[in-house]
This record gives structure tokens, sequence and C-alpha cells, in this order.
């Protein structure tokens, strides 16, 4: 499938899209449609689904808008469709206060769902920044994931990037822990 014609990015903004990302199965079959299109039986057997469950799943992403039809074959008599992501990427609304972030819900469990003793980077820093470095940070990760995001092969194995750059709630101090 031709990369040129699909968007950039799929906004979020309706419940039942939202509905639809916020499921770990879902998820999965997104990450599986990520580079290039799949049938149901390759969707079931690349996220380890009961075929059944498998179209279950793509339909709800596909009357989401998320996912798409991008090619039909006929096999054995049978109509084949292969399903590919609407867009490049998915933006999510804020999850307001409190509410965390379901993408990294979901990065976390595929992490503890990764094979043990491979190679990973995972790292937690705590920084004081300046507005202005902030939003620099920010920007250079976003400018980091797209580039490597461009050079992305296919064939290779999947590799996961998650970051979240945030400014945490302060921390409220009681009177028992004064010093």
């Amino acid at each position: 499938m031709p990369t040129d014609d699909v968007p950039e990015t799929f906004h979020v903004t309706t419940d039942e899209q939202l509905r639809a990302v916020s499921n770990l199965t879902r998820h999965r079959i997104m990450a599986v449609l990520r580079f290039e299109p799949a049938t149901i039986t390759q969707i079931a057997e690349r996220v380890g689904l009961a075929k059944g469950s498998s179209s279950y799943h793509v339909r709800l992403l596909e009357r989401a808008g998320l996912v798409k039809v991008v090619r039909t074959r006929k096999v054995r008599g049978v109509m084949e469709r292969y399903y590919a992501m609407a867009a490049r990427s998915i933006e999510l609304p804020d999850s307001g206060d409190g509410g965390p972030d379901v993408l990294m819900r979901h990065a976390v469990a595929d992490l503890e769902a990764s094979p043990a003793g491979g190679e990973r980077h995972v790292r937690m820093a705590h920084l004081r920044l300046t507005d202005e470095q902030f939003a620099e940070l920010g920007a250079r990760l976003h400018a980091l994931a797209d580039e490597y995001r461009e050079l992305s092969d296919p064939s290779l194995p999947d590799t996961s990037l998650v970051f979240a750059l945030f400014q945490p709630a302060p921390v409220q101090q009681s009177e028992g822990d004064t010093k």
C-alpha cells in the first residue's frame, strides 16, 4: 500500500473512536497494521487470536474509522479483504486530570509482555527545565521519533518507542511530613 496517500494523523474525536483504541487487543491489531496491510487470518495469527475474535475487533476499528479495507481479492470463491491503518499515527484527546493516557497503559502492557532477556532501553529521568527547554525537548523527541519512523522497514521485527514528557502535579506535604 503506498504511504503517500495515507493521512499523517487520525484525530480521535468521538466516544466510539476512543473506545476502539482503548482496548489492548485492538491496540495490538493496529500495531500489526502499522506498516503493511493484512487479512483477518494474518491478523489472527500475528496477534494470537481466533479468526472470529480478530474479525470482531477489526470491524469495530473499521466502524470507528481507524482502519480501512485497502485491497480485496477472491480466494476459492471467498472475498478476502486486506486492512490497513487509516493514518500513520493516532492522536488522542487529552485524558484530563487524573486520567492515565490509554497509549501509555498499552505501552506498559506491551513492555511487560515482551520477551524476557530481550534488549530493552527503559529509563526514567527527573529533570528541572525552563518552559523553553521543556518545549525544545518535546519537539526534539517528536522529531527523533518521526525520523526513525521514516527509516522503518516492514520486513524487520517490530520495535516500540514510547515517551512521556510531562510536568507532574506538585507534591502536597501534610503536616506530619515536615522536617
